[in-house]
């Protein structure tokens, strides 16, 4: 995304928690057919200029080689999916739409919204853990990863001649050393989110994932019941709280700005964020877009690390037009897919494994310039060391329970109870592990 990562709004993903499944079935009749109009609509949830002027010229030269018009409206990522229902209850349906929470792909590829794109993605090689196919079939032309690490200001690592950290142990002690106040001016240890929020989400349990926590196995039992998923919470817990002393105040009103802000104004020696804080380094602190390290989360005994998971990919909805819009992806992801990533060439990571080796995505001057990290970020789905993982992915397959789970923010207020109300962590993990519960049997 050009915005925020996972759209600025405060709730990214709404979802299904009050039963978006049936409330789909009863609200989504099948669109009637319109009349053949050779128009393409397609609602894009990428509103920053050069996004938007990408998708628009590569409109312009379909129009003009095919003749067929493609229309792009622009809407705030957090609202794609609610204007995409509108427009099928509506009966004008989108044609290609973007989605960015795959509980709404499952939603609308159950109630027979979407058209299959198999074809399509199979022409493809793909990253590890980006495609969702439902019931054996692709319906998402995945577009980037947002996945989410840490960064760490490299030159304080110098000049306090520190080590990259591989444990929860060496990540706080370095957060706890690079506080400091200096000429009046506090520099904290750590930024990350702790409110009911995405961000939060996002941001703050990539190390759960390190430690291999999981939430559901292949018959979608609650595995984060689990005696040793509960001791492993626990520890994170306990190293969270700790963590969380080194952070600026307000982290439980933190959203993903907050991050950004806090690491380009040398506010923070760590933060975790996706390729986009790079971008906002160039714009807005130049002076640290050299200084800048990146890593996955940690283990506790730096044995493993991971990152946390996001995506972004458009949809074919159930249309007249729908096999000219196949067409028209099929022909943008040859012609303008990689202008299309050139408009944020550092927070769109590439999904295709062959882009990485496509010379004119290479020849963009951020990604020239930026080449290690580009490097590093490639690096998270060539290791197999490295785990990818999201609350909303956990389980066999797309399900609507752990989008509930992450709508229903039971991880964040796990860590509220920690930092804020001070309870013991095994407390903590069990408050969060009935709720989850009841979250999933609602």
């Amino acid at each position: 995304m050009t915005n925020e990562p996972k759209g600025g709004s405060p709730t990214r993903r709404s979802v299904i928690v009050a039963g978006a499944a049936t409330a789909a079935s009863a609200a989504f009749p099948m669109p009637a057919l319109r009349a053949q109009t050779r128009e393409i609509r397609f609602l894009n949830a990428e509103p920053a200029v050069d996004s938007v002027r990408a998708l628009r010229v590569a409109a312009a030269q379909y129009e003009k080689e095919k003749g067929v018009r493609v229309v792009i409206d622009t809407v705030p990522s957090g609202d794609a999916y609610t204007r995409t229902v509108a427009a099928i209850r509506g009966g004008r349906p989108y044609d290609i739409s973007t989605l960015i929470f795959v509980a709404h792909v499952l939603t609308l590829a159950n109630e027979g919204q979407l058209t299959p794109i198999t074809d399509l993605v199979n022409k493809h090689k793909w990253g590890k853990r980006i495609l969702f196919p439902v019931n054996g079939q692709h319906y998402w032309y995945m577009y980037d990863y947002n996945l989410c690490w840490l960064f760490y200001r490299k030159d304080l690592y110098d000049q306090a001649k520190l080590e990259r950290p591989k444990t929860w142990a060496q990540l706080l002690e370095n957060s706890r050393r690079l506080a400091s106040t200096d000429g009046g001016s506090q520099r904290f240890g750590m930024a990350t989110p702790i409110g009911s929020n995405d961000a939060t989400n996002w941001m703050s349990l990539g190390y759960l994932w390190a430690e291999g926590v999981s939430l559901f196995d292949k018959d979608w039992t609650n595995t984060f019941a689990s005696d040793e998923n509960r001791r492993r919470t626990a520890a994170y817990l306990d190293f969270f709280g700790d963590l969380a002393k080194t952070m600026p105040p307000g982290m439980t009103q933190a959203t993903f700005g907050t991050i950004t802000a806090a690491f380009s104004a040398g506010q923070a020696a760590h933060a975790p964020y996706a390729g986009r804080l790079i971008e906002v380094l160039e714009q807005r602190a130049p002076q640290l877009a050299d200084k800048y390290g990146m890593m996955p989360y940690p283990d506790s005994a730096g044995k493993a690390a991971a990152v946390n998971h996001g995506y972004d990919g458009w949809v074919v909805g159930k249309t007249a037009m729908a096999e000219e819009a196949v067409r028209f992806l099929e022909w943008f992801s040859d012609a303008h897919y990689i202008n299309f990533l050139h408009s944020a060439p550092l927070h769109f990571q590439p999904p295709r494994l062959d882009i990485y080796d496509d010379a004119r995505w290479r020849a963009h001057p951020l990604i020239e310039k930026h080449a290690e990290a580009v490097k590093t970020m490639q690096g998270f789905l060539d290791d197999p060391a490295i785990t990818i993982r999201s609350i909303d992915t956990e389980g066999p397959v797309p399900d609507l329970r752990p989008a509930k789970v992450f709508e229903s923010f039971v991880f964040p207020e796990m860590l509220q109870n920690k930092v804020l109300k001070n309870m013991p962590s095994e407390a903590c993990v069990a408050e969060a592990v009935a709720k989850m519960n009841r979250v999933i049997a609602a």
